[in-house]
């Protein structure tokens, strides 16, 4: 229900959230990266090489995940919303923190040939380990109590 109400190119709201996501990111991306280096949603390593920052790169489907976990959890409501909105902090700055990781192996280490090493090994697993570790915290502080309120 998340992915299609919020990330599937289906509605207006998932276009706004998106567009609005990935801005996000640029935005905070900018400061770290060299003068000129990011243009538009473009980050570029070399004259022929560039890293295109679009909806699948804004972080939404790991925040979507760990939503969907969040709402399906059996505990008191009150306490979603808390964990929801601090796991999205925790996850858009987590977002940009892997880009910037995939712009650096790129750059320093070996180029091109370890955008693979860098973006679906070690970002897919940063952000699996901070949603896992996340979602623990919550279970730990939520009680595990059906939700009664």
């Amino acid at each position: 229900m998340f992915f299609v109400l919020f990330y599937a190119d289906t509605t207006i709201l998932s276009r706004v959230l998106n567009d609005t996501q990935t801005s996000l990111t640029l935005m905070m991306l900018e400061p770290f990266l060299k003068p000129g280096q990011l243009q538009g949603i473009d980050i570029i390593i070399s004259p022929l090489y560039r890293i295109i920052i679009t909806q699948a790169c804004n972080g939404m489907i790991p925040i979507l995940f760990y939503f969907a976990a969040i709402v399906a959890y059996p505990s008191r409501l009150w306490i979603k919303p808390l964990w929801m909105g601090a796991g999205y902090l925790i996850f858009t700055l987590v977002n940009v923190v892997r880009i910037l990781i995939v712009v650096y192996f790129v750059e320093q280490k070996g180029g091109r040939d370890n955008f693979y090493l860098a973006h679906d090994i070690f970002g897919n697993a940063l952000l699996m380990m901070v949603g896992l570790g996340l979602f623990i915290l919550f279970i730990r502080s939520s009680g595990a109590r059906p939700e009664a309120d």
